[in-house]
């Protein structure tokens, strides 16, 4: 029996004795011996150079002085690792230039320290309840050609090892950001706070982001929890970036995942525009903004999803509101929603096609090349933005302000932009009591040349009352008549101005049993004394059988084949053309009346010059004859003296019902960049 005891007696003995020599062992040993080991080993893991510099430790604590265990694993005391002086390298394929100033490592740390879970390292996972990095600076960089350092080497061969990271704080450290693809030379600088009772950390930004100054301030939680879901992550922050403003206050709301954020956000600047080397999403200038809504985002591995949700603010004088969605996706992303604005004044629509003021466009921060001599604009559209995403966006503007008033209702469009193709599928206004509906695209996705597009637009009018049309105007207000009206044209360009000086196509337009007034048609056709006449005891409206409009446009010259109003008491004739390419008038107006006309200095009007500085003028020689005939007459017989200010109009028979038909043919354009040729029926002249 003594054989047996001394056997187990021994063996109890060497169970308590060799935890107890390894434990003294773990306690003596000096751990700096295993740096070279470790470095090399982690090294080999990251696919980088990794260094532990300072000293290396090892401690032991108990469990429940660190997550309040209260078994009795709570007793067993859990390795506690330090390191000082830590330093991970970049890529070998990242290494810094001569000239570069970006940093040659991406982090250097002065001191880590965690406890280790040793009874989960037998189902091969490393558990770790808390870690501390204590004056961290991390650098990281975006080369131009997309290579980053922070992504490390992962083998298609899945470790067996797990890792559980509960808690992780950060005290006084920095972390900067150089980023070649967007421009952007940032910094932020970590610090503690103490007192307050939601947040324990703070930062300060400051740096370049595509040109412009970046600063900004913000505060987080002092621990972020990545093992307990119920437990929001509070983040608060405030950037200026240029000229623009954005603030958010909120949580992350799933720390477990790094992938939840749920927060007020409020974003004001100059321009929407300036939006884009922030966001990468492409947005059209606009004036002066100012929005605020509830944002949510979620990450994940195939992409991420934001929302920004019951959104309302100014741009310029108008309200805007609605719910707008981001969805990261390939080959790109995709930007829809829906935006309502229940007062739009229509002047905050010009900086869209670059029409605004010069003074508004360097508010944008827009060159302001406008000539003093030019009205279309000829600011270029940034058409290599149009293939950095999707977007398919309702837009509706249920009132309209104009300046001079214009009576438009309401607006509606769908805005779609597909692989550089922007589309307004249909752009309709309710206008002067009817409907002005056209489809529009906008092709610049950089197959018809640099920053250039292939437009094509069609234009319907129908049931637009003139007297509505031009409110304004008050010899119209005694005018009646329905405006139907159709075009199609096509260009290619890079801005309104070039787009409309290369169009292509026609434009046509009919008025058909209205009523226009005669004063008017009076002050046209000079006859002084039906002008006075009306004047002095009224205007009175003059039936109009119709008019008819057929325009050509070819290589953005407008010519008249043929622009007739014809009415009871005259027939108006407009000829010419105008260049919108040098923006230049040559129309001549001719008015034949029917019946008689005393004291009428009957004679062609001139509409010529340039759209910034139009001439009117009258035909001299065919006054000067009316009035030498005048003067010999009154010589020769006073009662004849009248003769050659009496005008006679043609009879009855007018072009009206052939103009008519032929306003009625639909229009049609060629292909964008093509001249239009009309095409002539044989024996047809």
């Amino acid at each position: 029996m003594k054989k047996p005891l001394y056997i187990a007696t021994s063996i109890a003995a060497a169970l308590i004795l060799i935890p107890a020599v390894v434990l003294v062992v773990l306690l003596n040993v000096d751990w700096n011996l295993a740096r070279p080991w470790l470095n090399a080993r982690t090294s080999e893991a990251l696919g980088r150079p990794f260094v532990i510099a300072g000293d290396l430790s090892l401690t032991w604590e108990k469990q429940a002085s660190i997550n309040q265990v209260q078994d009795w694993r709570g007793n067993i005391p859990w390795p506690h690792l330090i390191a000082r002086d830590i330093h991970i390298s970049n890529p070998p394929n990242m290494t810094a230039s001569a000239e570069s100033t970006a940093p040659v490592e991406m982090a250097g740390i002065r001191q880590i320290d965690f406890s280790l879970n040793p009874f989960a390292l037998l189902k091969k996972n490393i558990e770790i309840p808390l870690l501390r990095f204590d004056s961290p600076a991390v650098n990281l960089r975006l080369d131009a050609d997309g290579r980053n350092n922070w992504t490390f080497r992962n083998d298609d061969k899945p470790s067996p090892w797990q890792l559980k990271l509960q808690k992780i704080i950060f005290t006084k450290g920095s972390v900067h950001l150089i980023d070649a693809i967007r421009h952007a030379d940032v910094t932020a600088n970590i610090d503690t706070l103490d007192t307050d009772p939601t947040y324990g950390m703070k930062w300060q930004l400051h740096g370049k982001l595509g040109g412009d100054a970046v600063s900004g301030a913000g505060r987080a939680g002092a621990v972020l929890s990545l093992q307990q879901q119920t437990v929001p992550y509070p983040i608060m922050a405030r950037l200026h970036i240029g000229q623009t403003v954005i603030a958010v206050e909120g949580v992350l709301t799933k720390p477990s995942d790094l992938a939840a954020l749920d927060m007020h956000l409020n974003v004001s600047g100059v321009s929407m525009g300036r939006l884009y080397a922030l966001s990468g999403i492409y947005l059209p200038e606009t004036p002066p903004f100012a929005t605020e809504g509830h944002l949510i985002g979620t990450l994940g591995p195939h992409g991420s999803r934001w929302i920004y949700d019951n959104f309302s603010g100014k741009v310029g004088a108008s309200d805007i509101g609605g719910r707008i969605t981001y969805q990261s996706r390939q080959p790109r992303p995709l930007l829809s929603g829906t935006v309502v604005s229940h007062v739009l004044h229509l002047s905050d629509l010009a900086p869209l096609i670059g029409a605004d003021s010069k003074s508004s466009q360097a508010r944008r921060g827009a060159a302001t090349i406008q000539p003093a001599n030019k009205v279309l604009p000829i600011e270029p559209f940034r058409t290599e933005r149009w293939t950095s995403i999707d977007a398919d966006v309702k837009f509706s503007a249920h009132k309209i302000i104009r300046d001079k008033a214009l009576p438009i209702k309401e607006l509606m469009t769908n805005v779609h932009l597909q692989d550089g193709v922007l589309s307004l599928l249909p752009l309709n206004f309710d206008i002067a009591g009817g409907n002005l509906s056209s489809n529009m695209t906008l092709d610049g996705n950089g197959k018809s040349g640099k920053n250039a597009i292939k437009a094509t637009m069609k234009v319907t009018a129908r049931h637009l009352q003139l007297k509505q049309l031009f409110p304004t105007l008050q010899p119209l207000q005694a005018s009646l008549g329905e405006i139907n009206g159709d075009a199609s044209l096509s260009a290619v360009g890079n801005s309104i101005a070039s787009l409309l000086g290369t169009s292509n196509g026609e434009i046509k337009m009919l008025i058909n049993q209205g009523t226009v007034s005669k004063l008017l048609l009076e002050e046209m056709g000079l006859n002084i004394g039906s002008v006075i006449l009306s004047n002095l005891f009224g205007d009175k409206p003059v039936k109009l059988n119709c008019m008819a409009t057929d325009l050509g446009v070819t290589n953005g010259l407008i010519q008249t084949r043929s622009f007739i109003i014809d009415t009871n008491d005259a027939i108006i004739d407009v000829s010419g053309k105008i260049n919108l390419t040098q923006e230049q008038l040559d129309l001549t107006i001719k008015t034949m009346s029917r019946g008689l006309r005393v004291l009428s200095l009957r004679a062609p009007i001139y509409v010529r010059g340039s759209f910034t500085q139009p001439r009117v003028s009258v035909d001299k020689g065919v006054l000067v004859m009316k009035a030498g005939g005048t003067i010999a007459l009154i010589v020769l017989a006073p009662v004849a003296a009248l003769i050659p200010l009496i005008n006679t109009g043609p009879g009855k028979d007018s072009e009206c019902a052939k103009l008519l038909a032929a306003a009625r043919i639909k229009p049609v354009s060629p292909p964008a960049g093509q001249t239009y040729r009309r095409k002539i029926k044989p024996g047809v002249k």
